[in-house]
């Protein structure tokens, strides 16, 4: 780690940065609303974006179907590859076995047939849709 990032652990950083810093979040934004409908949870409990997040706390991040539980090991506001980012939480045996098998149980469903485009819509079909979209 950096000079800059290793002082970060030394400081204060909120969850919503740590979350957007480990790539659990595309955006910034996007962690903050998922702590703020729940989705993000420190020790069991509910928390806003600016909580401060400290070394060695339990995380539970739900995106999608997906359950994460990670323990915090380093505090970094910066956003570095996967493979380093990686070095900023743990995951537990438990949370990592659930994954796994809730992918290998996804990939056995069937997925929906996707619909096959006949091309171009006839001019009644269109007037019929515009009509039904302007709700008259």
């Amino acid at each position: 780690m950096t000079e800059k990032s290793a002082r970060a652990a030394d400081e204060k950083l909120r969850i919503d940065k740590w979350l957007f810093a480990a790539r659990f979040y595309k955006t910034r934004s996007q962690a903050a609303d998922a702590v703020e409908r729940g989705q993000v949870q420190i020790n069991g409990m509910r928390v806003k974006p600016s909580r401060i997040l400290n070394i060695d706390d339990m995380l539970d991040i739900r995106i999608g179907p997906y359950h994460h539980r990670v323990k915090v090991l380093v505090l970094s506001n910066q956003r570095r590859s996967a493979t380093e980012a990686r070095l900023f939480y743990q995951e537990t045996e438990e949370s990592q076995q659930a994954r796994e098998t809730l992918v290998e149980s996804l990939k056995s469903q069937p997925t929906s047939p996707r619909y096959a485009g006949k091309g171009r819509p006839t001019k009644r079909v269109r007037r019929d849709l515009e009509r039904f979209m302007d709700g008259k």
